[in-house]
């Protein structure tokens, strides 16, 4: 039998479970880096738990979400801690393949992907584990094809990767009319190079790169920034 833990973060309550599928800091480093000034229509594409929706629903009170995941349990997940937050009313989940969901106008697409091609790494006996961490089931290409047919003109993806896909990314992006716009890349601390790097990229965008400050998860006692101790302020 599955146990589940109920954790906080700021105001908000996140049911997930103790073992396989858990929100990681690039969920919420992620949900941060979302800059837009008003948010209408948004889609969280491999949505797990629904951390990421939920933070965007608080922050922005006026906006519609839409949560895609493929594991059924973990769309349950979705779906209870939804109620917990009180969202029911702006946020809806689904349980299907990302690749095939149809409803367009968004102005926001925003994903925490599988990082690792098949065949690279060590793949999770655990089904939750495996489709969060390797393209399985979703896979950069079909991102930016998802993005390409979901968003409005000028609408936006953003999502968090490995910087060593980078060149990749943007390539693929710019064959489905995508160009990418913002990176932020994000360390452990100031000592060590990126783990991570944050991508916004604008369907139809004018070609411009605007690269931001890094982003420091840990001082080098462990502790997080204060940045970081912000982002969990919500």
């Amino acid at each position: 039998m599955q146990r589940f833990t109920i954790d906080s973060i700021g105001n908000l309550k996140i049911y997930q479970p103790t073992e396989g599928y858990r929100f990681s800091v690039d969920a919420i480093i992620l949900a941060h880096f979302v800059n837009l000034k008003r948010l209408n229509k948004a889609v969280d594409i491999g949505a797990g738990t629904g951390i990421i929706g939920i933070i965007l629903a608080k922050k922005y009170p006026y906006s519609e979400i839409t949560m895609v995941e493929i594991q059924q349990e973990l769309v349950e997940m979705a779906k209870n801690n939804i109620l917990l937050n009180n969202l029911e009313s702006r946020v809806k989940v689904y349980c299907m393949d990302a690749k095939v969901f149809e409803e367009k106008g968004f102005d926001l697409l925003v994903t925490n992907p599988p990082f690792r091609r098949p065949g690279t790494g060590k793949i999770s006996p655990k089904e939750e584990k495996a489709l969060a961490r390797h393209e399985l089931s979703l896979s950069v290409k079909d991102i930016a094809k998802i993005a390409q047919k979901i968003l409005r003109h000028r609408g936006r993806l953003c999502m968090i990767h490995l910087p060593e896909r980078l060149i990749d990314i943007i390539r693929i992006m710019s064959r489905y009319n995508l160009e990418v716009k913002r990176l932020r890349f994000v360390h452990s601390n100031i000592s060590t190079e990126a783990k991570m790097v944050l991508i916004e990229a604008v369907k139809g965008g004018r070609i411009s790169l605007k690269v931001e400050p890094p982003l420091f998860i840990y001082e080098k006692d462990r502790e997080y920034t204060e940045e970081m101790r912000r982002l969990y302020e919500i």
